[in-house]
């Protein structure tokens, strides 16, 4: 078992474990910057064990579904292994990959900002343990979700309304051997999930790229949902501007919707296709004038709910309002691709360090700070329009000399 575990922790952590060591060096600059401010948030252990293991179960899901974990467990599977062996060392690897690099930052937070004992301390990570384990055991029932989801509600009932009874603790212990003795019966197979490959479409089609990138959404459910949900905070987010009264909040609003990072990163998340994009010629056009036409196409659509309803329960939608969200729609489409193209994210093992990296939301942060000075400066409208005007023209003479 040794061996195995030895085979899992090197091509998560590689050789020299450089994940687990910059993961160690950003809690302690988290833990010693924060707690040299001295801010402090009062905080429940309900909350904090509830924003534990569900923060790490999500992080372990994705690292079980994970497209290169599926790829060297093809490999593994093609050798002789025993069936616990096999499983309890793959178990061992993901949930300490996704505790230290993972949960172990969210504790770093948590802790230096907030009020807390070492039984709080050792209920978090009983909690985080008791996450990985349960959430290894509902993947590998595959198509058991009733079961997996009533077992999730129960834990996550127990988490919120009894964390004060003296029993706590060891009826989550329990639970986590409930899990372990889940997995016992589990095989390497049940963990094994064909990788999607990115296949680009074939023929002459005038608009295949169109076809991947739609063909991308649907095979990636995670990337739809997080668009719906900005479509919902689209639909509320003119409700606070009604009760502030502020129509400065409005660039504000462009600039949150434009959070929608899954699909800024569709060269980093797919290293198969970024090859292939970088082998063929002229792909700043090719490429990078359809992926940015995209990125744009998914925030202008949240942002004309977000005008849709704000004119259904304010009213007084202009022209110029409708020329800003065009710009942020655009600007922010431009600085994305610009961003995935000369700087991809390539120093990551799961899909989980991706979706997590902080390169993605450099492009939100400069949106942010752009929507702030249009709100205590109107005037900075005018030249963003300008500014705007330009990059249209620049788009069509650059697509026509192509």
């Amino acid at each position: 078992m040794n061996r195995m575990c030895k085979v899992f922790f090197q091509n998560l952590f590689g050789t020299k474990q450089n994940p687990f060591i910059r993961t160690g060096i950003i809690c302690l600059i988290l833990l010693g910057s924060l707690s040299i401010a001295d801010y402090q948030v009062p905080m429940k252990p309900s909350i904090l064990y509830l924003m534990v293991s569900t923060f790490t179960a999500g992080v372990m899901w994705q690292g079980l579904s994970s497209e290169t974990c599926a790829a060297h467990m093809q490999h593994m599977l093609m050798l002789p292994f025993a069936g616990r062996e096999f499983v309890f060392s793959y178990i061992a690897a993901v949930g300490l990959y996704t505790f230290l690099t993972k949960t172990a930052v969210l504790l770093a937070l948590v802790l230096a900002v907030s009020v807390w004992s070492w039984a709080e301390l050792l209920g978090s990570v009983l909690c985080a343990v008791n996450a990985i384990l349960m959430t290894a055991a509902i993947f590998s029932w595959k198509q058991k979700w009733p079961g997996g989801v009533f077992w999730s509600a129960a834990v996550l009932a127990v988490l919120f309304s009894c964390w004060e009874k003296p029993w706590f603790l060891p009826l989550l212990l329990c639970n986590s051997i409930l899990a372990v003795l889940s997995l016992r019966s589990a095989d390497g197979y049940a963990f094994y999930l064909q990788g999607r490959k990115s296949k680009m479409a074939r023929g002459r089609k005038r608009y295949w790229l169109w076809m991947y990138f739609l063909r991308y959404l649907g095979s990636h459910k995670n990337y739809l949902a997080n668009t719906v949900i900005l479509w919902c905070m689209a639909c509320v987010f003119p409700f606070f501007i009604r009760q502030t009264a502020s129509w400065s909040m409005i660039p504000l609003g462009f600039a949150i919707l434009s959070l929608n990072t899954p699909i800024c990163i569709l060269l980093s998340c797919d290293r198969a296709l970024e090859r292939a994009v970088r082998f063929l010629p002229n792909q700043e056009k090719g490429f990078c004038v359809p992926y940015c036409a995209f990125i744009f196409l998914c925030n202008l659509s949240a942002d004309g709910i977000f005008l849709c309803s704000l004119q259904i329960q304010l009213g007084g939608v202009t022209a110029q309002m409708i020329a800003v969200a065009i710009f942020f729609a655009l600007q922010s489409a431009i600085f994305s691709v610009l961003l995935e193209w000369f700087c991809p994210i390539r120093d990551w093992k799961l899909e989980s360090d991706l979706w997590h990296h902080p390169r993605k939301y450099l492009v939100p942060a400069t949106m942010l700070l752009l929507a702030f000075a249009v709100g205590t400066m109107p005037m900075l409208q005018f030249l963003l329009l300008c500014l705007l005007a330009a990059e249209l023209a620049g788009l069509f003479i650059y697509c026509g000399r192509c």
